[in-house]
């Protein structure tokens, strides 16, 4: 009998809310959480000061001294947001988590750049001083997986996937094919990232960010023509991945079905989109779930609002779809949570499937005329029945991923 990955648990920090009710009715109200940064005026050379950040985030209460040692701030979200993740799928506690079939697959974009300061020191200044036990831990590629497995006591597989914007959405395919190929019966997977301003000095020196510091309302503007760049945001968004037979002995809840995956790389360029390995992608998850692109009902586009990301983007999917799907993208809401974006979409791709209703594009009054043959959701958004969603991500270091869920109704 082939075997069938199915989620029975999700959770999300985000700047529209912690709970699944909380971020719905965010959504529902039509408005962007980007806000203007006050403190990083001051920052000679950085022309963007705009971030989705989310203002009151604090660790919880009873995590220990000797749990936080080792975390850095995204470590801390991810493990938080985590642990509501499995409490929503009745997994808390279980002794299932430490018997060598439930294993971790997270991404983010990197470890701590706070705590690379020691190393500066170090090569800069010749001095140890800003280095201690932890500083390796925190800084390392593979620190926000390896934490969640020492907190929650997993004895499977770890798969760290630090591949940029598909960082989310690498963890939650590779967790997916783990459980397909029988390797595990349980896997914790999604993404995070936190608020740095390096980051966006990062794309800031490409001139991929938006500089509507005097209006932050009105950006990211995904599609349209007068876009003018990128808004980075912070997050962290865990989903459940389980075996389908395995859920259905412990009478676990199913929100959906996971039922393709895609995944390539560009071999053309490090930061410029390939529209042709992006339809790839695409395609080899519509085989993979054996679906026409015809029987796709949503699309969640990676949609930044960069320039040459969205042109791109939107000739790829066009050259997929020949008639268009209904589309939206949710960083018009969130910014872009690098990291975190691949599963935090997923998620509400998820929710909105199951609710009947779907976000519109935010910030979308006069479309670029090179992103043609969308079929992009304007307005209050669109009720909708579907039973099939596709989430795109697309990441520097020319990584292309597609996932496609479905709606569980068995």
């Amino acid at each position: 009998m082939s075997r069938r990955v199915v989620i029975t648990g999700m959770a999300a920090i985000s700047t529209l809310g912690r709970t699944q009710e909380e971020i719905f009715t965010s959504l529902k109200a039509v408005r962007n959480t980007t806000r203007h940064m006050v403190e990083w005026e001051s920052i000679q050379g950085l022309r963007s000061h705009l971030f989705a950040a989310i203002p009151d985030y604090q660790p919880p209460a009873d995590f220990t001294r000797k749990q936080l040692r080792t975390m850095s701030s995204v470590s801390v979200m991810a493990v938080d947001c985590t642990r509501e993740a499995l409490r929503d799928a009745g997994l808390e506690g279980s002794e299932e988590l430490h018997n060598g079939r439930c294993g971790v697959a997270y991404g983010s974009c990197s470890g701590s750049l706070k705590a690379t300061k020691g190393c500066v020191t170090l090569l800069e200044e010749n001095s140890t001083r800003d280095m201690n036990s932890a500083t390796y831990i925190k800084m390392m590629g593979q620190t926000v997986p390896v934490n969640l497995s020492l907190f929650f006591g997993t004895r499977g597989r770890l798969l760290n996937s630090s591949t940029a914007c598909t960082s989310g959405s690498m963890s939650i395919g590779l967790a997916y094919e783990t459980i397909l190929m029988g390797k595990q019966d349980i896997m914790i997977t999604g993404g995070a990232e936190t608020r740095n301003v390096v980051q966006t000095a990062v794309f800031d020196t490409l001139f991929a960010t938006s500089t509507r510091n005097d209006a932050p309302e009105s950006t990211p503007a995904p599609f349209d023509i007068n876009r003018d760049g990128l808004v980075l945001g912070e997050g962290a968004c865990t989903l459940i991945l389980e075996e389908l037979e395995h859920a259905k002995a412990r009478g676990a809840r199913i929100y959906a079905e996971i039922v393709g995956f895609g995944t390539n790389t560009d071999g053309t360029h490090i930061t410029n989109p390939n529209a042709a390995t992006m339809k790839e992608a695409m395609v080899e998850a519509l085989a993979q779930a054996q679906l026409q692109p015809a029987e796709i009902d949503y699309i969640s586009l990676h949609g930044t609002g960069t320039q040459n990301g969205d042109i791109a983007e939107s000739e790829a999917t066009c050259s997929v779809f020949s008639t268009p799907i209904p589309a939206s993208t949710l960083k018009s809401y969130t910014g872009h949570t690098l990291g975190a974006c691949g599963a935090l979409e997923s998620m509400v791709s998820i929710m909105m499937m199951r609710e009947g209703w779907f976000h519109p594009n935010l910030n979308l009054a006069e479309r670029d005329p090179r992103c043609q043959g969308l079929e992009l959701i304007t307005g209050t958004g669109r009720t909708m029945e579907a039973e099939y969603v596709m989430n795109n991500n697309f990441a520097f270091g020319g990584i292309n991923t597609s996932l496609i869920f479905r709606k569980w109704s068995e």
